[in-house]
């Protein structure tokens, strides 16, 4: 998937929209709020209420942002009608030495990162497919066993 955004669940991309949407209105009027009595304390070289209302709307307005690209360049996968590895999948491999392993592929943390070696290896694999993983610590090979979701 290079070139592609983000990798998403339907369920991560509805919260990452949530919280946009809490960003953009309670919380941006907040803010403005904020800044509005600060300014009514007077000089404002010296007011520190102010200066701070200011630093917490600029922190706002750069996750607003950020959200908004994220959420622009995703990829949504529904695993529902899909039997192949994407975010939130939990699939079981076995390596080459017959050792199994169970890893949750994620693309927001909380386990292994679409864009870590193995996560990226097994993105869009089904059951029996074997995989080549090209880690830090050498290559190595793994048959996807089974897969189920979180």
């Amino acid at each position: 998937m290079t070139g592609a955004g983000e990798v998403l669940t339907t369920e991560q991309m509805e919260a990452m929209r949530a919280e946009l949407a809490e960003l953009e209105g309670p919380r941006r009027a907040a803010a403005i709020e904020a800044i509005a009595t600060a300014r009514a304390f007077g000089d404002l070289s010296e007011n520190f209420e102010y200066h701070a209302a200011k630093n917490e709307q600029g922190l706002l307005e750069a996750r607003i942002t950020k959200l908004r690209v994220r959420i622009s360049s995703a990829v949504v996968v529904d695993h529902d009608t899909d039997d192949h590895v994407g975010p939130g999948s939990i699939v079981e491999i076995a390596d080459e030495q017959g050792d199994v392993m169970e890893v949750t592929i994620s693309s927001v943390g909380g386990g292994v990162s679409t864009d870590s070696p193995l996560g990226s290896a097994l993105m869009g694999k089904g059951v029996g497919d074997v995989v080549s993983v090209e880690a830090p610590r050498g290559a190595w090979r793994a048959t996807v066993r089974s897969i189920r979701r979180s």
